[in-house]
């Protein structure tokens, strides 16, 4: 990769982490040195990851190499997701502009809220017995 010219971008979502390389290619996407498609199989995850490429019209224009850490699945292919589009919007201001409108370059905050005493989960109650 050395002596290839690449864009580098991170992406967060819930506490992943994703570091996002992308080389002009043939779309391959490769995540922690595995194919997506042998990382991923359910379809809607595959579909969070390639959104920005769908969006941008840039199927197959670009390969992805990305290393990701923290968090699950769907997390992970959230945290991609948004390494990708960050990465695209560099290259075209245009390309920015479609980004933007669906909201794809805003990192999405949402994180697990945090368990409360007395309670079993963040807001589910013991079941209350009168008696």
């Amino acid at each position: 990769m050395a002596n290839k010219e690449y864009i580098y971008a991170t992406g967060k979502r819930k506490s992943s982490i994703a570091r996002v390389n992308i080389i002009p290619g043939t779309g391959k996407i490769t995540i922690n040195g595995k194919d997506m498609n042998e990382l991923y199989t359910l379809d809607t995850l595959k579909a969070v990851v390639l959104k920005p490429f769908n969006v941008a019209n840039l199927m197959e224009k670009y390969d992805v190499e990305a290393s990701v850490h923290g968090g699950g699945f769907s997390g992970q292919a959230g945290a991609i997701s948004h390494g990708i589009a960050k990465a695209l919007a560099t290259i075209d201001l245009e390309t920015r502009g479609v980004l933007k409108r669906n909201g794809l370059l805003t990192r999405d905050s949402r994180v697990k809220e945090r368990r409360k005493y007395g309670l079993k989960k963040a807001r589910k109650a013991p079941q209350f017995s009168k008696r």
